[in-house]
């Protein structure tokens, strides 16, 4: 009876033992995909990787107009794949932007479908999930401007079965339609939107692009003057914008995004908009820079604009990345080593700066998609078929795990 026992407890043991041995093989696994990918490389650092996602992947469907996307299924479901193995965050690249959203007035006049499915795409796949962006410059429609929402210019006399064009289609010609809105209409359009949009997804969407690229070019006041949002409302309507934000969802962080922080008159701009809505005590939690580069971009300047922009006292969070390379689909050597430089002289800043930076995020996943796509730029670490580019990926993949290593040596670990 004893050595029958024993024999049980033998039994016990080696099959405990095999399970660990087999939970141990798989986390070395799981840790090798993880080293090998994006996100993995990143993660010792607390910097989370993310990736701007079009319609066609959110809504697995080749079909829906999407900018800048011309695939097939089979694309798509690389595309999905790749998604899902190198990034931990998404953003949407259009759906979420007043013009697709909310292009026609009136509480009937939203789309909800494909942002429904870039929200839903981040929850299946437990995505950590960002907007972009509930007040911009461009992508309004003029309705939101006008006194009367519903008013038209005449149609134009074209020759067309295709008119007037369909739902997602709706180019604007004139501008909106005089009289433009009082600012009380104004205000009110933009709190409803902001309420609407912020609370469909309130607790899915964890970081919001509130205000996107206010700040003028060519003089020093805080907000472009020539923007229908500062004309009719005047420049509190960025204050207005975060108030919205925060009623409509209290634990979103809220963002303030532009584009060329790369230039330091830019960043002063920048310092004195978050200033005035700090001293007015409107809700500002990170910073997000853009970060559109080209190929020559320095350790230097980079060094430089996260050092200022860490001086604001907000997370900074990289939005839009990418780094402009015309030229052949296959680069040669020359051309392969500069890319790669300038990607590793960005990310060298970054890791520098890790303290400050939250998120680093690819403007499209691969350079197919690309925005600059079109126009034969090919920006990003992937090709059309969703291969990394050498030695530009590697050299991007290699900076965080020695960094990340280098690290776990001096702490002891």
């Amino acid at each position: 009876m004893k050595g029958l026992i024993m024999k049980k407890c033998w039994v016990k043991i080696s099959a405990l033992l095999l399970a660990t041995l087999l939970s141990m093989t798989y986390s070395a696994e799981e840790e090798h995909v993880e080293e090998d990918s994006l996100k993995g490389a990143y993660k010792k650092h607390n910097i989370m990787i993310g990736v701007a996602l079009n319609r066609t992947i959110t809504m697995q469907n080749p079909y829906v107009e999407a900018d800048n996307a011309d695939r097939t299924m089979e694309e798509i479901i690389s595309d999905t794949a790749l998604v899902k193995k190198q990034f931990n965050l998404i953003v949407n690249e259009n759906d979420l932007k007043w013009e697709l959203i909310h292009p026609l007035p009136g509480s009937d006049g939203y789309n909800w479908e494909p942002a429904d499915a870039f929200v839903q795409f981040g929850v299946d796949n437990d995505m950590y999930t960002t907007g972009h962006f509930l007040i911009g410059l461009q992508q309004v429609p003029d309705w939101v401007f006008q006194a009367d929402p519903y008013a038209t210019h005449s149609e134009p006399n074209y020759d067309t079965e295709s008119w007037p064009p369909p739902l997602l289609e709706i180019k604007h010609f004139f501008g909106p339609v005089e009289p433009l809105a009082s600012r009380e209409q104004l205000l009110e359009r933009m709190r409803e939107h902001i309420h609407a949009v912020v609370g469909r997804y309130k607790g899915k969407i964890k970081v919001w692009d509130v205000v996107n690229e206010s700040l003028p070019d060519n003089d020093d006041s805080v907000v472009e003057q020539e923007s229908y949002w500062a004309q009719i409302i005047g420049e509190d309507y960025v204050e207005k914008a975060f108030e919205y934000a925060h009623e409509a969802d209290p634990n979103a962080i809220l963002r303030y995004s532009d584009c060329s922080l790369e230039n330091p008159i830019k960043r002063e701009r920048l310092k004195k908009l978050v200033k005035k809505l700090r001293d007015a005590g409107v809700p500002i939690h990170a910073i997000g820079t853009q970060t559109h580069l080209n190929l020559d971009t320095s350790f230097e300047v980079m060094d430089e604009t996260f050092r200022d922009l860490e001086s604001i006292g907000l997370p900074i969070h990289i939005t839009e990345l990418d780094v402009s390379q015309s030229g052949p689909a296959v680069l040669n050597d020359e051309a392969g080593q500069k890319f790669a430089k300038a990607y590793e002289n960005l990310f060298r800043a970054i890791l520098k700066h890790e303290n400050s930076i939250d998120m680093v995020i690819f403007w499209g996943v691969n350079d197919d998609v690309s925005w600059l796509g079109r126009m034969g730029v090919r920006p990003l670490l992937f090709d059309a078929q969703n291969q990394p580019k050498q030695p530009a990926f590697d050299t991007v993949i290699k900076l965080g795990a020695e960094e990340a290593a280098t690290r776990s040596v001096l702490n002891g670990n």
